[in-house]
């Protein structure tokens, strides 16, 4: 309760300071960690806006639905002009309508006696469907630290890709230089040279491909985080395995609890099981009290009188609206309920996939992290095998795509862990 109502007085603050807002979060090159990056998500994301728009807009319905227990005054005043009509034609009339002024001013008093709970389920109505927007909020804050958290990974893993590409580049370089001073000494063949050249290109383009991966995930990072920009900062590399100790029961036991969008629909359910009692009480009378005084005449000073009652109303017969009403309210519930039931499926499989993603990545990442000692081990010894000219090319490039491809996956394997982390964060209802 109070992560809740703390996130909805910075969001209040936040969206009603414009100018605060018109300041950019954060600049080109400065420092970077996933706390800030989900900072600076939350409060630039439109959606979460659009959300909390939507809660104030609940707010006001609950206001309204309350305004039924206070009283209601109005005031009305008219000037007419009667002009004389004649007709000649008629022996036992000459005029229809004497010329005269009318004034009429007057001020209404109505207050609701007891119109058999109507309002006050109305306005409990209005404060489950405020209850619902307010989850939606915290939906749309757990969507949106779920995306920033991904897309920073995805720059880390992009980062590191690269830097394991320019890793690859200088190997070839120095495989190359290698085989050329072998090729002049007249201790390799052209062939030599000529292999290391094309490996270098490929290596080459392999670095191109990564620098343009890295321009894209900052992008993407920069979208998440709502900033219009391809600015790159100084980002702290959190991308190790640190293991996550979950059971698959626990996690969906605190998704049922906690999940927003779960809860959501249940304050759904809860206002239309409300509903259908409201569009039922259409079936019973209202009493009201009503008072006016008024002022009316043709000349000044006007005369004045006033009265006081009660009604009861009833409704007799209103073409089977009401019973529709109470059609409609009961499919209403009846819709919430099986979208309440496809959540639960939709958390049990958010839950169980998230859980079977961590596994898969913390065994990937136990065997990358044996196959690089290996793929290291094996580049060193070819490489001076090579130079003791006992290998050939190939053996080298071979190697080296080893090498790289081990390092590649062990990096792919922690991104993999650190976003299944996530998405069972997600999943759990957790920011």
């Amino acid at each position: 309760m109070k992560r809740h109502s703390l996130l909805i007085i910075i969001l209040m603050l936040f969206f009603t300071c414009p100018v605060l807002a018109q300041e950019p979060p954060i600049k080109a090159g400065d420092p970077l960690d996933l706390d800030k990056a989900i900072e600076i998500g939350l409060k630039m994301n439109p959606t979460i806006a659009g959300s909390y728009y939507a809660m104030k807009a609940k707010e006001a319905q609950v206001g309204q639905a309350r305004s039924g227990f206070f009283p209601r005054f109005d005031g009305a005043a008219s000037f007419t002009r009667n002009f004389s009509v004649y007709n000649t034609n008629d022996p036992y009339y000459t005029s229809l309508l004497e010329q005269y002024n009318q004034n009429v001013a007057n001020v209404t008093l109505k207050q609701m006696i007891f119109d058999f709970w109507r309002t006050p389920t109305s306005l409990n109505i209005s404060k489950l469907n405020l209850e619902s927007s307010r989850r939606d909020i915290d939906d749309s804050v757990n969507k949106t630290s779920n995306t920033v958290k991904s897309s920073y990974y995805g720059v880390l893993k992009a980062k590191r890709s690269r830097d394991v590409s320019v890793e690859v580049v200088g190997k070839y370089v120095k495989h190359l230089r290698i085989a050329a001073i072998f090729f002049e000494a007249g201790k390799k063949p052209k062939y030599d040279v000529t292999k290391a050249e094309l490996d270098l290109s490929n290596a080459k383009l392999n670095l191109i491909n990564a620098e343009n991966d890295c321009k894209i995930a900052w992008v993407n990072l920069n979208n998440a985080m709502g900033i219009d920009s391809d600015a790159e900062y100084a980002i702290h590399d959190n991308l190790e395995y640190q293991k996550y100790e979950i059971t698959m029961e626990e996690a969906l036991k605190t998704a049922y609890q906690a999940r927003p969008d779960l809860k959501s629909l249940e304050a759904q359910r809860d206002s239309a099981e409300k509903s259908i009692a409201r569009a039922k009480q259409e079936y019973y009378p209202q009493i009201n009290g009503n008072a006016q005084y008024n002022f009316a005449g043709s000349r000044y000073p006007l005369g004045q009188g006033w009265y006081a009652g009660v009604g009861l109303t009833v409704n007799l017969f209103d073409g089977l609206y009401t019973t529709n009403k109470v059609a409609e309210a009961l499919a209403n519930k009846q819709s919430v309920d099986s979208k309440i039931s496809a959540m639960k499926l939709q958390i049990m499989l958010d839950v169980k996939q998230a859980w079977l993603g961590l596994i898969k990545a913390q065994q990937t990442i136990d065997t990358t992290n044996v196959q690089i000692k290996q793929a290291s081990e094996n580049l060193e010894i070819t490489n001076l095998r090579y130079e003791a000219g006992l290998a050939d090319p190939l053996e080298v490039t071979d190697a080296t795509v080893s090498y790289s491809q081990a390092k590649l996956a062990n990096i792919n394997a922690l991104f993999d862990y650190k976003v299944a982390k996530a998405n069972m964060e997600k999943a759990m209802g957790s920011k």
